[in-house]
């Protein structure tokens, strides 16, 4: 038994040449809420933060996303298509997108913005890091409307049969990720983001919480074909996942302690 994959067209419609697409429809919808809340918090008093500021972030940001995404897709899981082909890269008409790769890129952005703004470069990534987990949500329900990176074989009850995916049910895994690593991370952020908190920790969460759910869903996620398990054991993505599970960590220990310590020295 199996649930039956929704008909959706993954093109809302076209002029001309010019296609729109739900998949890029799913990301406006997730800058967009980003743009809303950044500027909500920037409104809070002694936030910091300007709507100009804001918006040149979120530029900045933006860019990281693209580019990191693209050269971290093609680094990761298509680096021998790569080297015979140095132009792969810009040949973003045949899709392929990392979240890895994004994520680094919206960390030089970051580290960029606070150079350029004089902020801290870690305050920058509290204010930044809750904007993200709706756009992962939006986007993982574009990947499930296109019906690709759909996830492994399974007979559960809520499983499709996917279009490109075989006869076979699969695991609706991007709504796995959608939930998690969009909806719940969200909500873990800014429960978490309410109280004051060292400079460093919210950003560490994130880095954490995507990590290791990102971990987890692998389970449940097809790998990549061409690529395929590590000794049969460890997917990808898990592989990119566990820097981030580290770091965050080892960020929000950072955080915790330096400010244990500022307030020793302040007490003494």
């Amino acid at each position: 038994m199996a649930l039956q994959f929704p008909e959706i067209d993954p093109i809302i419609f076209s002029i001309g040449p010019l296609s729109v697409r739900w998949y890029g429809v799913m990301y406006l919808i997730g800058f967009t809420f980003a743009m809303w809340l950044a500027n909500r918090q920037a409104e809070k008093p002694n936030s910091g933060w300007t709507k100009e500021q804001v918006s040149d972030m979120l530029f900045y940001g933006m860019l990281g996303v693209i580019l990191g995404g693209r050269i971290g897709y093609v680094l990761f899981y298509q680096f021998g298509h790569f080297i015979e082909n140095p132009l792969y890269l810009f040949r973003i008409d045949q899709g392929g997108m990392s979240f890895h790769g994004g994520a680094l890129g919206v960390i030089a952005a970051i580290i960029i913005f606070a150079i350029r703004t004089q902020k801290s470069i870690l305050s920058v990534g509290d204010f930044v890091v809750p904007l993200v987990p709706v756009g992962l949500l939006a986007g993982r329900i574009g990947n499930f409307i296109n019906g690709e990176l759909w996830g492994r074989t399974t007979d559960v009850s809520w499983a499709f049969v996917f279009p490109t995916g075989g006869p076979l049910p699969r695991h609706p895994s991007q709504l796995y990720e959608a939930f998690f690593e969009g909806l719940v991370l969200f909500i873990i952020l800014i429960w978490f983001a309410k109280k004051p908190r060292p400079a460093g920790s919210v950003a560490g969460l994130f880095l954490l919480g995507y990590g290791a759910f990102r971990f987890g869903i692998e389970y449940f996620r097809e790998p990549d074909a061409h690529i395929g398990l590590y000794a049969g054991v460890i997917s990808q993505g898990q592989i990119l996942s566990l820097p981030m599970v580290v770091a965050g960590a080892a960020l929000m220990a950072w955080a915790y302690k330096s400010k244990s310590e500022t307030q020793s020295q302040v007490s003494n």
